[in-house]
């Protein structure tokens, strides 16, 4: 039962109250860049995620059983950064056989998962943490969700800013900047949850 509500927890945390992108300010490079179409938001989102999930789960894997095993813990880094790299290759191999159109959507966007920091900053804090594989990979999968919960939101705020009535000056990444602080703010607002 006290599992249950570690990764209920763990579930709320990274989706609501520690937000890799309001709150942590992890993977602001693909929240500002795809972030104008909410199709490419989503599909964004959804490489993120996988990327984050598989991260978490491979990654704990290579740390306990390799990097400790062997006292090459300094190595951490490195040693995420290469499995990282590895894991977006073979994403990026799967959308262009699978789904050609949002492989060609995402564009450049899609190699920056690489080197997008959420997803070596999910490794890190697992490994932080002190979580159990179990608790890494939900944890990875769920900041996914609210990376995705995040950009999604976003795209829709600014694909109706188009529409809105504000100062010349705050056209295009002003506004959007401005729109992203408030969400930050709103976001705020769940660090007090109390689970239970």
């Amino acid at each position: 039962m006290d599992q249950i509500f570690t990764l209920l927890s763990i579930t709320l945390g990274a989706i609501l109250a520690n937000n890799f992108i309001f709150s942590q300010f992890l993977g602001i490079c693909p929240f500002l860049g795809v972030s104008k179409k909410v199709d490419t938001a989503v599909g964004m989102g959804l490489a993120v995620t996988s990327g984050l999930g598989l991260a978490s789960a491979v990654t704990s894997l290579v740390h306990k059983d390799s990097l400790v095993k062997f006292g090459l813990g300094f190595m951490q880094t490195v040693a995420f950064i290469l499995v990282i790299a590895s894991l977006v290759q073979f994403i990026e191999m799967f959308l262009q056989k699978s789904m050609p159109s949002l492989y060609t959507a995402l564009g450049v966007y899609l190699p920056l998962i690489t080197t997008n920091c959420a997803v070596l900053g999910v490794a890190l804090l697992n490994i932080q943490n002190n979580y159990n594989f179990i608790e890494s990979v939900v944890y990875g999968v769920t900041g996914g969700l609210g990376f995705l919960l995040a950009i999604v939101l976003f795209a829709s705020i600014r694909e109706r800013l188009v529409f809105a009535d504000y100062p010349k000056s705050w056209e295009g990444f002003p506004i959007a900047l401005v729109t992203a602080g408030l969400m930050a703010l709103a976001f705020m607002g769940f660090s007090g949850l109390k689970v239970w």
